[in-house]
């Protein structure tokens, strides 16, 4: 199995009596003799995913898609990039995961408390393993941005995508930047990786 990248927003996957695992609807066109079926949700599968999905609301709907061809991803006209994983975890925003290829596991993990007062728990989608991952961008590429001891980095949530690496994330309540911005309203806060890895974020906020 062979993931191409076709242009910036259109992703091909190359299947010979192997399947990839897709978003639900991201399927454009394919060539050949290739079946398509429901995969469940990203939490895992059965019954237990879906609670999850209910409880959490990281939702990640997935088409699997087996056979002997090629097919066409794309979504929304987003910008697509691949990722290679050798064995380690990567986070990812459920909504920017376009496709898993490979021997890959996702779950959903439990990112934190937002916020001393609200308390409102944050979940992310962690997919683990070896293999590909495609990401959806939305306003250009993804930005990869290093993250070191020395270095640690504070993000904007909604533009955060992924990352990977040995970090550790925490909640930044020190937002005083949204305010000049605009987005002082409601309960502001921002994410702070601290470690060594790699955090990608895309260009357009969600």
């Amino acid at each position: 199995m062979q993931l191409v990248q076709r242009s910036k927003r259109v992703l091909e996957a190359h299947l010979a009596g192997t399947s990839v695992r897709a978003l639900s609807g991201s399927m454009v066109a394919y060539e050949g003799q290739v079946t398509f079926k429901s995969a469940g949700f990203g939490g895992g599968a059965g019954v237990v995913a879906g609670l999850k999905q209910k409880a959490t609301g990281e939702s990640l709907s997935l088409m699997e898609c087996t056979g002997q061809g090629v097919v066409y991803f794309a979504h929304d006209a987003a910008e697509v990039s691949i990722l290679d994983l050798n064995g380690e975890a990567l986070q990812v925003e459920s909504e920017q995961l376009m496709l898993l290829a490979g021997n890959l596991s996702t779950n959903v993990t439990f990112a934190g408390v937002r916020g001393a007062s609200s308390g409102q728990g944050l979940f992310t989608t962690t997919v683990s393993g070896h293999g590909q991952v495609a990401l959806l961008s939305r306003g250009g590429p993804l930005i990869h941005l290093e993250v070191s001891p020395q270095y640690p980095l504070v993000v904007d949530p909604d533009a955060f995508v992924c990352a990977r690496g040995q970090l550790t994330q925490s909640f930044d309540t020190d937002v005083s930047w949204r305010t000049m911005v605009g987005q002082g309203s409601g309960e502001a806060f921002s994410l702070r990786w601290a470690g060594t890895g790699v955090v990608s974020i895309q260009p357009a906020e969600r």
